[in-house]
């Protein structure tokens, strides 16, 4: 047994920036837990970017325009507070990244771009092309290397919690490598394991390892999730695999057309058109489908998304992995033609109950769950693109120092011989 001050498990955007914040204070020992190499999270995989009210596009903008957009497109059941904390905080942590070295996309004059994104009333959405989460999840890994207070279990999975009903001690993980099942004891634990929209198998954006692992956990001892209903469809995935292409491609110009040649948004959404919120895009497309205005039949059926007219410079810049991802997974190349593309499963809007949006804390005393597979309800029925990424990185902020003042004030609860036989029988009954 290995004991650590706090113990996060998950190495995407949501741990590694919760950990960074932890390890501030070099007398906090953190332990980073992941069932994947850190670099290999699904953070990584997001690509048009994360939105801040920065006002380099249109000085307009506001952290308040940014927190109506936020509610309106969750229809308005989000936590008008929390939403509010996140936007007014989103600025500082943008240039917080910037100077940590994130190589954000400029504008002429040297600051931040910003690009229109759906549901937005202004361009606030910052980006780097459409690598925005790949080059921000390696910038978070190396800031946490460059803490000697973090130490990292890589390739061990999450089995089980260990608490005594009122407060949490510890987790159980077990390493993949060699078969050995370790208890962390901790006096904080941070669940930050990520969504679980690749349950969705046939059609979904997510890595295959987006289980839902920390939300099993959470609810098989007794925490409660909420709004787990709420399952968010891209409209703009590949149509034979799912795979994402950004909302890039809508927010630089993109037009969605049916077999007839038109823009049908213009039926549905005639002033955003196809800037409109994801809820409202995905459904269009379905009912287009669904009227025989689609390619194909059944769930092969498909509209089109159309980037010619962007130009191929235009293209190559701005959006270099969707144009790879076409080629590579529906044989398209999008500067000479149109991309197949249906709504498919990407992100889970609810998660484990977070009872305290400043703390991130949960139910259970020094448990705290932060990223998606948190609910803190900041998306409510329907999350605006680019916010995931700003709420990750607004709230494990916050969560890290959290966790770390409360590891401070408290002290290790024991943990008996056999508290981990829950873990190691999970795995004997899959043997």
């Amino acid at each position: 047994m290995k004991s650590y001050d706090v113990v996060i498990v998950g190495a995407g955007g949501a741990g590694l920036r919760t950990a960074i914040e932890c390890a501030r204070d070099p007398s906090i020992k953190v332990a980073v837990v992941s069932k994947v190499y850190p670099t290999r999270s699904h953070t990584g995989a997001a690509q048009g970017g994360l939105n801040a009210s920065l006002g380099n596009a249109m000085p307009q903008d506001t952290p308040e325009a940014h927190a109506f957009d936020t509610i309106k497109g969750a229809d308005f059941l989000a936590d008008q507070e929390a939403v509010y904390f996140m936007c007014r905080h989103a600025p500082e942590v943008v240039y917080e990244l910037d100077r940590w070295g994130v190589p954000f996309s400029r504008m002429e004059d040297g600051r931040i771009a910003q690009r229109p994104f759906g549901g937005a009333s202004f361009p606030r959405t910052v980006y780097s092309a459409d690598r925005t989460g790949h080059v921000l999840l390696h910038t978070l890994f190396e800031q946490a290397l460059a803490k000697d207070n973090i130490d990292f279990f890589n390739e061990f999975f999450l089995l089980d919690l260990l608490h005594n009903g009122q407060r949490v001690k510890g987790v159980v993980v077990y390493d993949i490598r060699n078969g050995e099942v370790v208890v962390l004891r901790a006096k904080a634990v941070v669940l930050a394991t990520g969504g679980f929209a690749r349950i969705y198998w046939q059609r979904s954006t997510n890595a295959v390892g987006n289980t839902g692992d920390g939300v099993a956990v959470a609810l098989l001892n007794g925490l409660p999730l909420k709004d787990i209903e709420f399952i968010q469809f891209h409209p703009t995935g590949l149509a034979k695999t799912g795979i994402l292409l950004s909302e890039a491609c809508r927010g630089e110009g993109g037009y969605l057309i049916n077999k007839l040649g038109e823009r049908f948004m213009a039926r549905y959404a005639p002033e955003k058109m196809e800037l409109a919120p994801r809820d409202m895009v995905s459904r269009a497309i379905e009912y287009e489908i669904r009227e025989g205005r689609g390619f194909g039949e059944g769930t092969s059926a498909y509209v089109l998304l159309d980037l010619r007219h962007l130009g191929e410079e235009k293209i190559k810049e701005r959006l270099p992995q969707v144009r790879q991802l076409a080629i590579d997974f529906e044989g398209v190349d999008p500067v000479y033609d149109p991309v197949p593309i249906r709504p498919t499963a990407h992100y889970c809007m609810g998660g484990i109950h977070v009872e305290n949006y400043m703390t991130s804390a949960t139910p259970m005393e020094g448990l705290y769950a932060v990223g998606e597979c948190a609910c803190v309800s900041v998306h409510g029925a329907n999350r605006l693109g680019g916010n995931s990424l700003i709420e990750l990185l607004v709230f494990g902020k916050f969560c890290g120092i959290s966790a770390r003042e409360y590891a401070k004030q408290v002290d290790f609860l024991d943990i008996a011989p056999g508290e981990e036989r829950k873990g190691e029988e999970f795995i004997e009954g899959l043997m």
